[in-house]
């Protein structure tokens, strides 16, 4: 019987968010996005980008645009829209101010299968996610960082 008991309990505990997972899931709307290429700042989604970040206790979902998009007919307008958008899914952890991510889908196929580090800090209803440097997915010979502060709106 106690084997039993200490065995449900190990599987309860495994199976439970950290919690700092906890603290974290909700629908957040992006507020503001800063991001640097190569140590340069980027202007790739304006001054009013939007979008959502969504976090179940183990799956993160992220989307946003730039501000300013039309739509497109030709193969170059729609070229310049892909250039203005963002888009991934992936299982996460949380390990300290850590936010570690596994994207299994992605706007980009060389991001999927890798894994991403976000420095995050909770702040009422405020997250702010910064990125440890990294290649940017668009051209990998190019480093990019990014912060992006998003309000909780569920």
């Amino acid at each position: 019987m106690f084997r039993l008991i200490s065995a449900l309990i190990l599987v309860l505990l495994i199976a439970t968010p950290s919690p700092g997972q906890q603290s974290l899931v909700g629908t957040y709307k992006l507020v503001s996005l800063a991001v640097e290429i190569d140590g340069t700042p980027s202007e790739g989604t304006g001054k009013a980008p939007h979008g959502y970040f969504v976090l179940t206790p183990t799956r993160a979902i992220m989307f946003y645009t730039a501000d300013n998009r039309k739509f497109g007919t030709s193969v170059d307008e729609k070229a310049a829209l892909f250039d203005t958008l963002l888009a991934w899914s992936g299982v996460y952890r949380v390990e300290g101010d850590k936010l570690i991510l596994t994207y299994d889908a992605s706007w980009v196929e060389n991001v999927n299968g890798k894994t991403a580090v976000l420095n995050w800090q909770l702040s009422g209803n405020r997250l702010t996610l910064t990125s440890e440097p990294r290649p940017w997915p668009r051209d990998p010979s190019k480093t990019m960082t990014n912060r992006r502060v998003w309000e909780k709106v569920e």
